[in-house]
């Protein structure tokens, strides 16, 4: 019997050990060999990691995303038309000038050329040289109604109101968004997961200093502080816009429909011949554009790119888009031709000309801009050809070319009455820039007489002294004249005859 409780519990004793032995050598992320036959220290990214393969992958990323800043940041600054090099629009993003020099050295025997490049140092701001006004902390901490405007993918934006005067969207890294959410799911850490976010923010930042253009948004400037416990959260100030609506575009003037669209075509057109190289919009879709001040501006460059599509044959060219696809040819240096240029011309055509171009516009200006429709439809039209053709539809329109009958003979007669409006009397008319009631643009008196001749409900029409952008006149077509009011900045011009 006793005998029986020694070898019971010799038994109990070693299944103790190995069990215990078992649940050491099967811990996940525990890796006997690596700890203490090679030494390897796990690279410190974070706190918290799911393993290996995740904090390798995860640094994979993060160089990248860097070495594409650097790539942006570094480019060669532009030669002027005089032979005088430009001053650079930027210094450095990160100070790593002493660290460089050591890794360029130990990289020389490496085969990886990821291993060549140096991990940044996750905590260090970023340092970007702005053209004045430069707005910083102290004024968005002194910024009044601040309200959120919505978010994307990896931002967020908030709308500010700085010194009582200026107002401004706020641009930030969403911790909210899905880069963030899904980043963290899969590798756990905060900080190195926003790091990653925000070489977004910081390349963005770079384009909105190097490209610059009228259809470009301004950067203000930027702002470091801490947020969720993270060092150095960037936010940026830039200029503030007007959502594009395209159901609200539709319904108004074929004339603002047409500048937001010559708006797209000149910003292209600078795209594609930019200091940096031709520039495409990976993500081309609407809500990557604001309106100021009637004015088409781009406003998300994070997915902006510089690069070339690389080929050795015409079949490496293929570009796919929902309803159609193109393929262009392959030059001899080896990179498909223009694609840059003619995927931002075709996200134009499908996106805004098919849809904004021909709607309402004057009869005799159609068959011109249903040619502009087909031919970027069909890319047979580079940039230039395509700016041409928007610059000759605005020289018609803004030069009266477009009338279809110069020499209108009026069907009615009209008394003109000085310095004087007409209240209310309104009817509706479209498209107009009045919501109730019917103000239109045009060349000159020849036709205004004949817009109202042409609408059954007018009586009488009051010339403005307001201007549209390319210099039309704008007139209220009115359905009476009975409450005829002093206006020294008006004329009414009321039929009597007909």
């Amino acid at each position: 019997m006793r005998r029986r409780k020694i070898a019971v519990a010799a038994a109990f004793c070693l299944s103790f050990f190995l069990g215990t032995l078992l649940n050491l050598l099967c811990v996940p992320g525990f890796d006997h060999h690596q700890q203490f036959q090679t030494g390897v220290t796990p690279v410190p990214l974070g706190a918290s990691w799911q393993g290996k393969g995740g904090s390798l992958d995860l640094l994979k990323q993060l160089r990248e995303r860097y070495k594409e800043v650097i790539r942006y940041r570094e480019h060669q600054a532009p030669v002027s038309a005089t032979g005088r090099l430009l001053r650079p629009l930027e210094r450095r993003l990160m100070d790593l000038a002493q660290r460089s020099s050591d890794h360029r050295q130990k990289a020389k025997g490496s085969t990886s050329e990821q291993d060549s490049v140096p991990v940044p140092h996750l905590s260090s701001k970023i340092d970007v040289s702005l053209r004045p006004p430069l707005l910083g902390c102290r004024d968005i901490s002194n910024g009044t109604n601040v309200r959120y405007l919505g978010s994307g993918y990896t931002k967020a934006v908030y709308k500010s109101v700085l010194n009582d005067t200026l107002s401004v969207a706020l641009k930030s890294v969403d911790f909210g968004g899905h880069d963030i959410q899904n980043c963290v799911k899969q590798y756990v850490t905060l900080e190195e997961c926003y790091r990653l976010a925000s070489f977004k923010i910081v390349k963005e930042m770079i384009l909105l200093q190097r490209l610059q253009h009228p259809n470009i948004l301004q950067l203000y400037g930027y702002c470091y502080q801490d947020n969720n416990d993270i060092k150095d959260t960037l936010t940026t100030i830039t200029e503030l816009g007007s959502p594009l609506e395209m159901i609200q575009l539709l319904q108004s003037s074929w004339e603002d429909r047409f500048r937001i669209c010559l708006s797209l075509v000149r910003l292209l057109h600078y795209l594609a011949r930019s200091p940096l190289g031709s520039v495409t919009l990976l993500d081309f879709r609407p809500r990557q554009f604001v309106i100021v001040d009637g004015e088409l501006k781009v406003t998300d460059l994070d997915d902006a790119s510089i690069e070339e599509t690389s080929c050795s044959s015409n079949s490496d060219c293929f570009m796919e888009f929902p309803a159609r696809n193109f393929t262009l040819p392959c030059s001899v240096d080896g990179k498909c031709q223009k694609m840059n240029e003619k995927r931002n011309l075709y996200n134009a055509y499908r996106f805004f000309f098919t849809y904004l171009l021909p709607h309402s516009a004057p009869s005799s200006l159609r068959p011109l801009l249903d040619s502009i429709v087909n031919a970027t439809g069909e890319l047979r039209w580079g940039i230039d050809e395509t700016l041409s053709q928007f610059e000759k539809v605005l020289y018609m329109y803004r030069n009266g070319l477009y009338l279809s009958n110069i020499t209108y003979t009026p069907k009615a007669e009209y008394k003109e009455v000085a310095e004087a409006a007409i209240n209310e009397e309104d009817y509706k008319c479209w498209p107009s820039y009045h919501h109730s009631g019917c103000l239109l643009s045009v060349f000159n008196m020849n036709e205004a007489i004949e817009i109202c001749d042409s609408h059954s409900q007018c009586q009488a029409f009051v010339w403005t002294n307001q201007t549209t952008w390319t210099g039309r006149q704008l007139v209220f077509f009115k359905a009476g004249s009975r409450n005829v009011v002093f206006d020294h900045n008006k004329i009414t011009y009321v039929k009597v005859t007909g």
